[in-house]
């Protein structure tokens, strides 16, 4: 392959399809619910303790990557199962596609889904008057393809930028003379090879290092190799792509005019965003000829309190009061489906394992191997300072999502030759440049 494109013919189609073990001969990891929760709860090991961010515990990405990474998440996987012990894997289903598709804004597009479109120009998508939010029903929940892109503030406004800027798209097609009954998917073509196109060249960079970003993209991917239908790995899903959850801040400055707040309660979703609360991305991710933006805290295995005391309206009511930290769920998730030690799994890529004293369980009284989720943050802490992932957690996502579009003959891995890129991220999140 070479730098820019898969020349490979694609393994096979990609289409719904199950979770599966990415390393299957490796034995489940098992530990006590009561040392789980001493890791997870508030006031345990993951615990920021402070209710500040001060620099010492911000790492050296921007504080909109980890929102980024969770659309990827949101794009490709969508497990709707309970959190509950000893899950059967064979059982699990994704209700999305394992590509990187944006359908997670786009649906099943304008004939499938046409109330996401507007009705004068169904090659457009529909926000809320006036643009500053997406389109809501009488209750203020978002008519969206995917209701978790409105769990927070955040994540919405996200969601809404990347409506307006395949809006901006099609407008820009237009004028190039596309054909009309092919501008919804000209555009949508478009916005999808750019955003696969961040993800290659600015996300993945920034999270395992382009060292690696490279060895994948040249080929080099050693587990994730599926025979035919693309899945989903548990590994990846429910331990290693739950990284971001270390990296949120206690607080977020949204615009020039609105004061910091903490994620939860103050930007909880599924209800319409006031005209305080509207997100100048430019405060969350490096822009050219703006200030640099905010930091997102490293990513060290430990949590902020908002994380760690979620509200009853995202957890729902729970008799365990541990369940509603963020923590303790990923946790409880890792071990219902039986996925391996860190250690385990450092030892198959031929890498050191972390020591007790280097995970810190040992402080809640425990000496055995790591849970993999605890153990990724641990490892990027120890191994990267927390900058970015370590070579446990850098493998599993890097070949995971590089794997995920290789495997896709519709994606930017096979783009023609002579495409490339009109804008990075932050030009579609705060609008594409005029003239280009």
């Amino acid at each position: 392959m070479s730098s820019g494109r898969a020349h490979l013919r694609a393994a096979g189609a990609v289409g719904p399809a199950s979770y599966a073990r990415l390393f299957p001969d490796l034995p489940a990891f098992t530990a006590d619910e009561s040392f789980l929760y001493a890791l997870g709860r508030a006031g345990g090991l993951c615990d920021c303790g402070t209710s500040e961010d001060e620099a010492a515990s911000l790492g050296s990405e921007a504080a909109g990557w980890p929102f980024f990474g969770q659309l990827i998440a949101h794009d490709i996987t969508a497990d709707r199962s309970a959190l509950r012990a000893h899950l059967d894997p064979s059982e699990l289903r994704n209700a999305r596609s394992p590509q990187l598709n944006l359908e997670c804004l786009y649906g099943d597009g304008p004939v499938g889904h046409p109330y996401l479109f507007q009705r004068n120009d169904p090659a457009k998508l529909l926000t809320a008057p006036g643009g500053r939010d997406l389109l809501r029903n009488g209750e203020g929940t978002a008519i969206i393809g995917d209701p978790r892109n409105d769990s927070h503030g955040l994540m919405s406004q996200m969601h809404l930028a990347f409506v307006h800027a395949h809006n901006a798209l099609v407008d820009r097609i237009r004028v190039g003379g596309t054909a009309e009954p092919d501008v919804f998917a000209t555009a949508a073509r478009e916005l999808r090879w750019h955003y696969q196109t961040a993800v290659l060249s600015e996300f993945l960079p920034s999270l395992i290092g382009s060292v690696l970003v490279d060895t994948l993209i040249r080929g080099d991917r050693r587990f994730y190799r599926p025979d035919g239908q693309a899945f989903i790995p548990l590994e990846f899903a429910d331990a290693a792509y739950r990284y971001g959850h270390s990296q949120i801040r206690h607080r977020y400055t949204l615009n020039s005019e609105s004061a910091p707040v903490p994620i939860f309660p103050d930007l909880i979703g599924f209800r319409p965003v006031t005209p305080d609360r509207w997100v100048d991305w430019t405060h969350l991710f490096d822009a050219a000829g703006h200030a640099p933006a905010a930091r997102a805290k490293k990513i060290d295995g430990r949590l902020v309190s908002a994380l760690l005391t979620l509200p009853v309206a995202l957890t729902g009511d729970s008799e365990i009061e541990e369940f509603h930290s963020l923590a303790v769920r990923d946790l409880e998730r890792g071990q219902g489906v039986g996925l391996p030690s860190g250690e385990a799994i450092a030892r198959v890529l031929g890498e050191k394992p972390l020591s007790a004293d280097e995970v810190g369980a040992v402080k809640v009284g425990w000496r055995g191997e790591t849970p993999l989720w605890y153990y990724v943050l641990r490892e990027a802490d120890i191994r990267c300072r927390g900058d970015r992932l370590g070579p446990v957690g850098g493998r599993i996502v890097g070949e995971v999502l590089v794997g995920l579009l290789d495997l896709d003959p519709t994606s930017v891995r096979y783009a023609p030759e002579d495409w490339k890129p009109a804008f990075s991220l932050v030009e579609l999140l705060t609008g594409l440049p005029s003239g280009r």
